[in-house]
């Protein structure tokens, strides 16, 4: 039996997401976005509402909701932008990892500080030679003692400038390529953290992407998360539980902008009626609404896969893939419906354009969830498998497909 039906719970908490953004994040978005400004009144307020941390269990000061949970909290504020949604959510991917791997002391302290206070974190994996390639990157970790000696430069960074910490990847075995990858929790205020450099994007400009540089930083061997050279396999573990949110995202910005291209269709008069009226438009009104909705099973889908303990690699990369497509699908088609309107910063579908197209790029382009599903449906495994705390040991091929595995800002 499959049953779409939502709790009484879930009903509540899409309820107060889409209030909101409706009251606090629409009449400010195209402001933001206009000014590249950071929301730090917004971000206060969400705190206090309980719309961040969402999946921090309840021992370290979180709601610690399901993943489907999540999933329409972030619906919901991708639809009142997905710039401002992406600075309150991007806790839960720097958080992820500690979930995963870290001693119970370090999820205490460092999953503490996000949770007491409107503070945030950052997940640091890409670097400026190795976005997909993971297996590129050039960050040293080097053991001394008790301590780990970290240098290297992490680029597109969410919120890397605001961040109090960064989980950060590194070389341990620097000829092990994606075998030789550990993860660390790295202080912002530690000697040798350095913010270089504020990213001035083509859209969701009220998040804040930074380069982050780390100059011979010493980090304690106790904030290592997992095993030493398991970070790849805790990266690639943690992008399953996140891919369901930011899909979520994507099918926010594009409900958005067929929102405003159907109630645009209706009053907009050409040739004596509304443009609804001509088969042309109305069928375009039409794919983006399917689509939407397909999206939207696709996410629901790998977050409950999640919710019962089963591994949903394949299904995760289904959703981000169709539903980051589609965003950009149907903001392109808004634009289209608006005609020469949509064009000009006056009208709302041109800012919702510019902000899907980073949903085909980060946690994964579009092209490496091709892969990824590839890999999945040509070597598959099972779907009922139990999700496991890390990814097991894959076969040679299916390794070395890995290696062209997502990063992520």
């Amino acid at each position: 039996m499959v049953d779409f039906t939502l709790t009484d719970e879930q009903k509540d908490l899409r309820e107060l997401a889409h209030d909101f953004s409706e009251k606090e994040i629409r009449p400010v978005a195209w402001d933001y976005d206009r000014d590249a400004t950071w929301p730090q009144e917004i971000i206060d307020k969400a705190f206090e509402v309980g719309l961040m941390n969402v999946h921090i269990p309840e021992a370290y000061g979180g709601p610690g909701l399901d993943y489907l949970s999540g999933c329409l909290i972030e619906e919901e504020l991708g639809w009142g932008c997905s710039g401002i949604g992406t600075s309150l959510m991007a806790n839960g991917l720097a958080s992820a990892p500690l979930l995963i791997g870290a001693s119970e002391e370090t999820k205490k302290k460092y999953l503490g500080m996000i949770t007491e206070q409107p503070k945030l974190s950052s997940f640091c994996l890409t670097e400026p030679d190795a976005g997909s390639d993971v297996s590129g990157m050039k960050t040293r970790a080097v053991k001394k003692g008790d301590k780990y000696v970290i240098s290297g430069s992490k680029c597109f960074i969410t919120n890397g400038g605001y961040a109090d910490w960064y989980t950060v990847y590194a070389k341990t075995d620097p000829e092990a390529g994606h075998r030789g990858i550990t993860a660390f929790v790295v202080d912002r205020h530690s000697d040798g953290v350095t913010v270089d450099k504020k990213e001035d994007k083509l859209g969701q400009r009220a998040s804040n992407t930074a380069t982050i540089s780390f100059d011979e930083v010493e980090v304690p061997a106790e904030n290592m998360l997992g095993e030493e050279n398991h970070g790849f396999k805790l990266a690639m573990t943690t992008l399953d539980r996140t891919r369901p949110a930011v899909s979520s995202m994507a099918v926010g910005i594009a409900r958005a902008a067929f929102e405003f291209a159907a109630e645009y269709s209706k009053e907009r008069v050409q040739f004596g009626v509304p443009i609804a009226m001509h088969q042309a438009v109305a069928f375009m009104i039409a794919d983006m609404a399917t689509k939407i909705e397909a999206s939207r099973l696709l996410v629901w889908e790998s977050a409950v896969l999640l919710d019962q303990g089963k591994r949903n690699t394949l299904v995760s990369s289904h959703a981000k893939r169709f539903a980051a497509d589609t965003a950009m699908e149907v903001t392109v088609d808004a634009v289209q419906v608006y005609g020469g309107y949509g064009f000009i910063k006056e009208y709302p579908v041109e800012k919702l354009m510019r902000d899907a197209k980073i949903m085909q790029l980060y946690e994964g382009t579009s092209q490496i969830q091709r892969l990824v599903i590839a890999r999945e449906v040509l070597m598959p495994r099972q779907v009922d498998e139990p999700q496991p705390e890390t990814t097991p040991k894959e076969t040679q091929a299916s390794e070395r497909a890995a290696e062209q595995a997502p990063a992520v800002a």
